[in-house]
């Protein structure tokens, strides 16, 4: 073990874990709620979300949400029939259909992320550079998953 190694069973270890834990329940659960007054489900929520941020392919959605794409098609026909998302060709290739959020779709995915204050206001009390820390503590610990940026 080196010097800047912990075992994995410390009480420290133990405990930031258990913290984690919490805060992703909590997270999940505020995130559920959010996307429950608007209407959606917690996936639909997701799904949005994440399309709101620009038009992806479909199985691309499925790739970054970590789900089947089939999942992905279910939830975008009913964010479609609620005019919140659209299928559009891709301007890269035609053939290709990309799920895009409508105008709407992009107004209530703000709202939503809007709502959030679990985790945004806890976050508000650090510093900006304990925020920065804290990120990159986070990026450390999620390994080369997570994109620097």
């Amino acid at each position: 073990m080196t010097a800047t190694s912990a075992p994995r069973t410390d009480l420290l270890t133990l405990e930031v874990v258990e913290l984690i834990g919490e805060i992703v329940a909590r997270y999940h659960q505020e995130y559920e709620e959010a996307a429950s007054r608007h209407g959606l489900t917690g996936a639909q929520a997701r799904v949005l979300g994440l399309l709101s941020l620009g038009p992806l392919p479909m199985r691309q959605v499925a790739q970054r949400l970590k789900c089947e794409p089939s999942n992905v098609t279910g939830i975008v026909d009913r964010l479609e029939a609620r005019d919140l998302v659209e299928r559009q060709p891709s301007p890269g290739d035609r053939r290709v259909k990309v799920a895009a959020a409508t105008t709407e779709g992009r107004r209530v995915a703000r709202a939503l992320r809007e709502s959030l204050d679990f985790a945004r206001e806890p976050l508000a009390g650090l510093s900006q550079e304990e925020r920065v820390a804290f990120r990159d503590m986070l990026r450390r610990m999620l390994g080369a998953d997570v994109a620097a940026g």
